[in-house]
């Protein structure tokens, strides 16, 4: 569960967040929509413990003691190794979180992640953005979180990678995962997510469940909260 309570966050006088207030429950994908510069990065950085709130509470898995090996992050430009194959950076980051899979489970989660067999033993200074972050988005589907937070994941992907990314997710909250993703892909996000909120300098405008509301319905409302 993640809970943001009353939150906000200025930088010098800019006001990044203000009375931010949202809920992801267990087993539960949010989408936080906004333009660049909404908030939703500082959101993610909150959360993660990068940034310290000006006011406000933030919890996860009822501690607000952040606790980093619960939580499954895939930034929107995923830093690798280049000179390691896709395997070796997915074993080398499991490893770090604490876990040892044998080659055939790495390989899994690549294959579930829709990285191609071919391209598992290649260096990753060979990948394109697309491929880095299939890999960025295996390492932290094997990590197990209880809570994943992704930053723009699409970002590079093909429509196939894409959707394989949303059963992805939808795999990991049926196994009780709390989900928060920031982006501004309202195609993803529809198809993606069980409640959706729109933010718009640092304020949420709107939450909705996507099952309410139809993909024109939430392209009009959303174009309609960044005109006003």
């Amino acid at each position: 569960m993640i809970i943001l309570n009353k939150v906000y966050k200025s930088f010098n006088s800019y006001k990044a967040l203000q009375n931010l207030s949202l809920e992801v429950a267990s087993g539960e994908i949010y989408g936080l929509l906004g333009a660049n510069g909404a908030g939703k990065s500082t959101t993610l950085n909150l959360i993660l413990g990068f940034l310290k709130p000006d006011q406000g509470v933030i919890s996860i898995s009822n501690s607000q003691k952040i606790n980093l090996d619960e939580v499954g992050y895939i930034p929107e430009n995923v830093n690798l190794y280049s000179y390691l194959t896709g395997l070796e950076n997915l074993d080398y980051f499991c490893k770090l979180s604490g876990f040892k899979y044998d080659r055939n489970k790495l390989s899994k989660f690549l294959d579930d992640c829709g990285l191609q067999r071919i391209a598992h033993d290649k260096k990753i200074s060979s990948y394109s953005k697309g491929m880095r972050q299939k890999v960025g988005i295996a390492i932290a589907y094997a990590k197990k979180a209880k809570v994943y937070l992704l930053d723009e994941p699409a970002s590079g992907l093909d429509p196939l990678s894409s959707n394989e990314l949303s059963e992805i997710l939808k795999q990991l909250s049926a196994n009780g995962a709390s989900i928060l993703m920031a982006s501004h892909d309202l195609f993803r996000v529809r198809e993606s997510c069980h409640k959706i909120g729109i933010l718009k300098n640092g304020t949420l405008l709107k939450e909705m469940k996507s099952s309410e509301v139809s993909p024109q319905e939430l392209e009009s409302i959303y174009i309609k909260f960044m005109k006003n």
